[in-house]
């Protein structure tokens, strides 16, 4: 994305977009779209250098850098749509004399009464813009498969000489994109080693609780600001300027900490049911001489009792269902994914752009027309996962996700276990293209047929359109 542009593509972000379009295999999508996000620092050394580790500031001086992402105006154009409503979209703040404030009303936000809000002095935070913004939505869904982790974001507007929060930590890695006008900001370290990545965002927090920033600058727009999650920040205006950012969030709950709090219970639940030394009772005795009030004595016992539990406690590794347990987050992200976002021709090549219609007085185009010579791939890479589970073999899939999050159940079919190896191919083959017939199932027909179901739910797509219209 760094390179000369073809003539007519644009700059900013709907440029970018649009290359990105080009590029086939949704993982190198994903991967290079995070390289222009933190550029020109090298992906390489902002995961070794700042991830989960310390505050990046790039200034880049390119007001356009984030063109077309969003703007006042799409805020402006939000509003007039008529489905924003306080509380669930927009939050109206203000944080002054040390005290921060929300006014929401209840109902709709209608454009006469947030800008009211905003000329008064109120922030306004729009939640999940990608539901209203389908240019935040399109880059939302490509960088959420480069985190393998939820992408989220939130827009602040701010007017000049105000701040809408009060300091505080989050619970997430937050990259902040200055859109619009300019914000002063101030980060702040981990106070303590509890609060260095912590699992929760911290409460509203008072000036005197925060010592001396470790960063202190003014973002322009075009410039990026990151900090890990537990790094203290507060941004407030300038009096001659407006300020519009967009922050971009991810790994929320995402640590080594929350994998084992789901693995954990399902390993001992494999070793209850397959090794009678954990269904063996504990010593008769055992009250008398552990708990507490027993942890100064120095007993033979107490020392056998703790050398039983390290050994059990170790002996659950052996049962521990790691790959199971990979596979239910992988199902819970993919419930947490946008839906894709689809180019043109991919309309043309799917489900979406099929050309089934009402026309001179019947229904026209309906039949799914795919043989043994259909070339077929996966709409994306990361739009699919296989899980075992008790009630049988289930494919998890993004393409009838909503773009307001969990409005949607997470969508699954019910897999015939012979089709899993086929569901494999597709992804090993991903990004080319292959015929039907090569899928590894027992006959022409399943071969057909598993084809057909997974192009009617969007998830893949020819290599022609089915039908020339």
């Amino acid at each position: 994305p760094g390179g000369p542009r073809p003539p007519g593509e644009g700059g900013g972000v709907v440029g970018l977009l649009r290359r990105l379009g080009r590029v086939e295999d949704s993982r190198q999508r994903a991967a290079e779209l995070f390289r222009w996000l933190v550029a020109p620092v090298a992906p390489g050394e902002f995961l070794g250098r700042h991830w989960e580790r310390a505050p990046l500031l790039v200034r880049r001086g390119d007001p356009g850098y984030y063109a077309g992402l969003f703007s006042t105006a799409d805020f402006d154009a939000a509003l007039r749509g008529g489905e924003v409503h306080f509380g669930t979209h927009l939050d109206v703040t203000s944080y002054a004399e040390g005290v921060r404030e929300t006014h929401n009303p209840s109902g709709r936000a209608l454009p006469a009464v947030v800008w009211d809000f905003y000329q008064n002095g109120c922030s306004l935070r729009l939640l999940s813009p990608q539901a209203f913004s389908p240019t935040v939505w399109h880059f939302l869904s490509i960088l959420q498969e480069h985190f393998g982790s939820m992408a989220g974001a939130n827009t602040y507007l701010t007017p000049p000489g105000t701040q809408g929060f009060a300091p505080h930590y989050d619970d997430i890695e937050a990259f902040v994109l200055q859109l619009e006008g300019k914000k002063h900001w101030r980060v702040y370290s981990p106070r303590t080693d509890a609060e260095v990545l912590p699992q929760f965002s911290s409460a509203n927090l008072t000036q005197a609780e925060l010592g001396e920033p470790m960063l202190e600058t003014v973002l322009e727009a075009g410039d990026l600001l990151y900090f890990p999650r537990g790094f203290i920040h507060q941004g407030d205006c300038l009096p001659d300027a407006h300020s519009l950012h967009i922050t971009v969030s991810s790994y929320q709950r995402n640590s080594w900490g929350d994998f084992l709090e789901k693995l954990l219970p399902a390993a001992l639940q494999m070793a209850l049911e397959e090794d009678v030394e954990y269904r063996q009772g504990l010593p008769m005795d055992y009250l008398g001489y552990m708990g507490v009030t027993n942890s100064d004595a120095v007993d033979a016992r107490r020392t056998a009792f703790m050398g039983k539990v390290q050994s059990l406690i170790k002996k659950l590794v052996n049962y521990a269902p790691i790959d199971a347990a990979v596979d239910q987050r992988a199902k819970s992200f993919l419930h947490d994914c946008l839906p894709p976002v689809l180019t043109q021709s991919e309309k043309a090549q799917s489900m979406y752009g099929f050309p089934a219609r009402w026309q001179d007085g019947g229904p026209c185009d309906v039949d799914i027309l795919i043989t043994k010579d259909t070339q077929v791939r996966l709409l994306r890479h990361g739009i699919i996962r296989l899980c075992n589970e008790e009630a049988g073999v289930m494919l998890y899939y993004t393409t009838e996700n909503s773009r307001v999050y969990h409005k949607e159940e997470p969508k699954f079919l019910e897999i015939d276990p012979e089709y899993t190896d086929s569901i494999e191919f597709l992804l090993s083959s991903y990004p080319n293209h292959i015929s039907v017939d090569t899928l590894p199932c027992e006959t022409l027909e399943d071969k057909i047929s598993l084809a057909t179901l997974l192009f009617e739910k969007g998830i893949l797509t020819t290599k022609k359109p089915l039908v020339q219209v």
